[in-house]
């Protein structure tokens, strides 16, 4: 207790100085500046805040946003083409979607309203059949662009940035009931704000904060699912797929981009294998085979929740790839859907590659269907052509990557309204391209790789396509590749017509190694007889009429932007300085004119050896008949050690040449 009180007693004098201590604390907290503001991530800042970024404005369509020049919103103005696709793709789904209904859409640029879509589905086709008993009076009901429509689509943008692609919707696709424009950034989302009420579509468009995984898994139930989803963020959509086969509606529409080419086109075959459950390969049909495991990543996804994709087009473009896909449920057609995927044995030598499919889908008599484990593999284990190893890539979605009749509705429209896109020319291209190809032939092969295989001049396009048309095969292009040889002819028969076509353009065959493929490719004869004379149809429609099937170069230093950071630098100032920082950086410093002749000078000039070099002292090289000979641009020191260590030997000092540092 006496040591309790003693400490009691010596703490009361402190009271009044602690007191007064706080009180001088508090006075000087008042007369200092206020602290920084917090950042978003909870985190304060030691610097002041920059001055606000100056705002650009961009019209793009219809719609007119503004955002800060500087990088903390992302915009990439090569993606118009993206954009203007999805808004003729998703107009067409709603004429479907509503025609269904018995509501017609009024598009800005058609004359006159269209006649209800035949729809793709069986359950809408019935409902279609139901409004055809209208009275003669009654007008059908149109929605039209703008305006609330109470049996529209509701339309999700998951990752929408500054609000651009919703406000186009909004702007240029007829029959929507609303758009939810959802962003993760406080920053894009009060940027959104303001763009949604600088082109007056706040009655449609609803900006939202969310994680996107999260909105669409709060949208599960069937009377909460959107209509249209569109996903297109800053690499792989892997993360988001998973939650978007359950958000979207029966019959749904689902829009998926995908800008990490590099996983996808086989750089990195594990990475790919991880985001979407297939090893990708490096070949030269690598685009269409990206298209094709996204849209097997997609169906995966979906199958787990008893669902299937339909897919409507599938683009290659640019630095990207996008997909659209109808989702439906139906546990009988899940069943078929190993029978859809296929593994890839491509030969590492000739390239020639062979699908096998995952599983079998056989009918029987009474109409069922059986399913059952497919047989394989469709190769030995060496190459039959050229000896070499296979590689296994995939799986992949081997059925059709684009439904054409819709396809063909999407180009008729672009074609009879030009004006409504700013890229209508290349997406008449692009489209008609897709539909002149074959549907029902996986990947493809290219003329100059089969022409480098077998180290022969390359054939004009339509010498080869006439080649396998007159041999009874079926061929078309591809918009995945300027050069594709879509093809059904086997890759025996591709070889055959190269053998017979280096026939006419002969190969010097001693120039080539017994091993190489080209080798061993044409030491065998042909069975088959090519024919390249020129067949009037082996140009397509699509060629000869001149269209604009493949983009050129938009801008200078176009493709994949920077990532969005907050308070970041404009991108072209990132850019700029990114550039001058990696400039020659694989080049070694150029070196100095001096150095280089003194360096030369340590070597001895072989024609002077020879007595034929008659440049004298003009030779940049030593004609002193003891050169030293020094290592590299190391220099010779008089070292005693070096000296002692370089000197020749007794026995060996007659006829020998004296070493570097010697007399």
């Amino acid at each position: 207790m006496s040591l309790a009180r003693t400490i009691l007693w010596l703490s009361r004098p402190l009271r009044p100085a602690r007191s007064l201590c706080r009180a001088q604390f508090m006075e000087r907290k008042a007369q200092e500046p206020p602290s920084p503001p917090t950042m978003e991530n909870g985190t304060r800042s030691c610097e002041e805040r920059p001055p606000a970024a100056p705002v650009a404005t961009v019209t793009e369509g219809a719609a007119r946003i503004s955002f800060p020049s500087a990088n903390e919103v992302f915009y990439n103005p090569v993606q118009e083409f993206n954009r203007d696709l999805t808004c003729a793709v998703i107009t067409e789904f709603a004429r479907i979607h509503l025609g269904a209904k018995g509501i017609q859409i009024k598009v800005p640029g058609e004359k006159d309203l269209q006649k209800i879509a035949v729809d793709l589905s069986d359950q809408e086709e019935e409902t279609a059949g139901q409004n055809e008993n209208l009275a003669p009076g009654d007008q059908p009901r149109t929605a039209a662009v703008g305006e609330i429509c109470q049996e529209g689509l509701r339309v999700l943008e998951g990752l929408a940035a500054s609000g651009l692609r919703s406000i186009r919707f909004a702007l240029e696709v007829p029959g929507l009931q609303s758009v939810v424009a959802n962003d993760a950034s406080a920053r894009a989302v009060e940027l959104m704000h303001r763009n949604v009420e600088l082109n007056g579509v706040a009655h449609l468009v609803q900006p939202n904060q969310a994680d996107a995984r999260m909105l669409m898994y709060q949208h599960q139930k069937a009377s909460e699912r959107f209509d249209v989803i569109d996903l297109d963020p800053y690499g792989s959509p892997a993360p988001f797929l998973d939650a978007a086969v359950q958000a979207v509606s029966d019959g749904g529409l689902l829009c998926v981009t995908c800008t990490d080419m590099a996983v996808l086109a086989g750089n990195s075959g594990e990475t790919c294998y991880s985001k979407y459950g297939a090893m990708a390969l490096k070949s030269r049909a690598c685009h269409e085979m990206a298209l094709r495991i996204v849209l097997h990543s997609l169906d995966l996804h979906a199958n787990c929740y008893q669902r299937y994709i339909v897919p409507l087009l599938s683009i290659s473009a640019d630095f990207y790839v996008r997909v659209f896909v109808r989702v439906f449920t139906g546990q009988a057609k899940v069943k078929s859907s190993a029978s859809k995927q296929a593994l890839v044995f491509q030969c590492v030598g000739c390239g020639a590659f062979y699908l096998q499919r995952l599983g079998k889908a056989s009918g029987d008599p009474g109409g069922r269907v059986k399913f059952s484990a497919a047989c394989g593999p469709p190769v030995s284990p060496e190459c039959e052509h050229c000896g070499q190893r296979h590689q296994l890539g995939g799986p992949m979605w081997a059925e059709p990557i684009h439904d054409l009749d819709f396809v063909g509705q999407v180009l008729e429209a672009v074609t009879t309204n030009p004006g409504r896109f700013h890229t209508s020319t290349r997406i008449q291209g692009v489209l008609s391209v897709v539909t002149e190809e074959l549907p029902d032939v996986p990947l493809y092969y290219t003329l100059d790789q089969l022409s480098s295989t077998v180290h022969c001049n390359t054939p004009r396009l339509l010498q080869l396509r006439s080649a396998l048309l007159h041999a009874g095969f079926r061929v078309s292009l591809s918009h995945a590749c300027k050069n594709a040889v879509k093809t059904d002819a086997s890759p025996e028969a591709l070889w055959d017509i190269m053998r017979c076509w280096e026939k006419e353009c002969p190969v010097k065959r001693e120039r080539l190694s017994e091993s190489s493929p080209a080798f061993r490719i044409l030491a065998v004869e042909p069975r088959l007889k090519a024919n390249f004379n020129i067949r009037e149809d082996a140009n397509p429609s699509s060629r000869q009429r001149g269209l604009k099937r493949f983009q050129a170069n938009p801008e200078a230093n176009w493709g994949p932007r920077p990532r969005a950071r907050p308070g970041g630098k404009a991108a072209s100032e990132g850019l700029a300085e990114r550039r001058r920082l990696l400039q020659n950086k694989r080049k070694e410093p150029a070196e100095d004119p001096a150095q280089r002749a003194a360096r030369l000078k340590t070597f001895p000039c072989k024609r002077f050896k020879e007595g034929t070099c008659q440049l004298g002292d003009q030779c940049c090289y030593s004609h002193s008949p003891a050169a030293p000979v020094a290592s590299g641009d190391i220099p010779i020191t008089d070292c005693p050690e070096t000296t002692t260590k370089l000197s020749p030997e007794p026995e060996a000092a007659h006829g020998s040449i004296p070493g570097p540092g010697v007399d």
